[in-house]
């Protein structure tokens, strides 16, 4: 397997991480009426090593936070050659009147968040939702969307491909860019 050339290794993206958590306390202060919910499947990861590291380094201890499945809000579900998986959708608390902080690990074009969007009104109608991401791609965005934190930005053709992986999950933290999607498999 290609492993794609590393734009973002471990030590640069915990300092990363780091940077978000300072950013997200200057803007929540204590997170009193603050949510974070994680867009199922990679968004929960970030998700989850924010929130860790917010109680680890910075004693802020409890935060609500849920995990997101947007699979059959997608505006593609239908159009795939076969049929997606649905992942757990794990929010226990109302978002009415609430701050969200949406997350996830690629901002490319929109439709991920367009359909988070969909899905979180089930849950009720936040005060406010703001959108971190570890990447945003920012070319290529086929709907009208912004992340308001984000770890980097990685400007790359659209028929390049960014992947976060996270230790654990894969061999250790880090952004990787690939050519083309295809050349994950190689």
């Amino acid at each position: 397997m290609d492993k794609g050339r590393v734009i973002l290794d471990q030590p640069r993206m915990a300092l990363t991480i780091d940077r978000l958590c300072y950013q997200l306390i200057e803007e929540f202060d204590d997170f009193s009426n603050t949510c974070f919910i994680g867009i199922q499947q990679r968004g929960v990861f970030l998700a989850q090593r924010i929130l860790q590291r917010l109680d680890q380094a910075m004693d802020i201890k409890r935060i609500d936070f849920g995990k997101l499945d947007i699979t059959f809000y997608r505006d593609d579900f239908r159009r795939r050659d076969k049929p997606l998986e649905a992942s757990k959708t794990d929010i226990n608390f109302l978002v009415e009147n609430k701050n969200v902080v949406l997350v996830d690990d690629v901002l490319y074009t929109g439709r991920t968040i367009s359909a988070a969007l969909a899905a979180l009104n089930h849950y009720g109608r936040p005060a406010r939702v703001e959108l971190l991401v570890m990447v945003d791609r920012r070319f290529n965005r086929h709907l009208p969307v912004q992340s308001t934190f984000q770890g980097i930005r990685v400007d790359a053709l659209d028929e390049a491909y960014v992947r976060v992986e996270w230790e654990g999950i894969e061999e250790e933290d880090r952004v990787l860019l690939f050519g083309h999607k295809n050349e994950m498999d190689k």
